[in-house]
């Protein structure tokens, strides 16, 4: 498999090198259901990637049902220890997003750290997962990462985290597949993303 195994991820939650967790609550994922954009209408919510849990307790504690998925069997016991001691209910499934598939259609997706964290061998895979996953009309709320290096240049493909190309996005979740919203889209609050809520056709 190209790119960071489970091994990689694995050794990243019991060493606690996870410094794409900085604490806080992700204030995008706040300020969505803050206005109402993403509500338990429409659980179940799915949080591919779901680390040490953060979103899953944000999710859970405004009684939404959210699934959390993770690759790494330290990330899910985080993920569970982090409900339990919230007194909170999610379920959380250790399993590899190229090939799990839900109980039943979901109506929303939490993408905020799983794409980055592929290799780009798997986009075009786990972009149809993502599809497949989601009710129509479902949506997909997307972060996209941006991190240009100037090895890019010449041609290296270097992460994680992987940068996220517009361009290359628009290619991997394409129009027959999701209605996008016009541009232009929000940066996170460093610049670090562009966040874009799709949705399913």
């Amino acid at each position: 498999m190209a790119g960071p195994d489970v091994d990689f991820w694995q050794d990243r939650y019991l060493t606690q090198r996870t410094p794409w967790d900085d604490g806080e609550d992700d204030p995008e994922l706040l300020a969505w259901l803050a206005d109402g954009m993403l509500s338990a209408h429409d659980a179940p919510v799915l949080v591919p990637g779901c680390g040490s849990g953060r979103d899953l307790a944000v999710l859970a504690a405004r009684g939404i049902e959210v699934i959390g998925i993770d690759y790494a069997p330290a990330a899910v016991a985080l993920s569970r220890e982090r409900l339990a001691s919230a007194g909170l209910q999610a379920r959380v499934e250790q399993a590899d997003v190229l090939s799990w598939s839900p109980p039943s259609p979901i109506g929303a997706v939490m993408e905020r750290t799983c794409l980055c964290a592929l290799h780009p061998d798997h986009w075009v895979r786990y972009a149809l997962q993502l599809h497949a996953w989601l009710r129509p009309g479902g949506r997909l709320f997307a972060q996209f990462e941006q991190v240009v290096r100037p090895e890019s240049a010449d041609g290296w493909v270097q992460g994680p985290p992987y940068h996220c190309d517009i361009n290359a996005m628009r290619a991997l979740f394409t129009g027959e597949r999701w209605s996008w919203p016009k541009p232009p889209y929000p940066r996170g609050a460093h610049g670090e993303h562009l966040s874009i809520v799709l949705t399913a056709i």
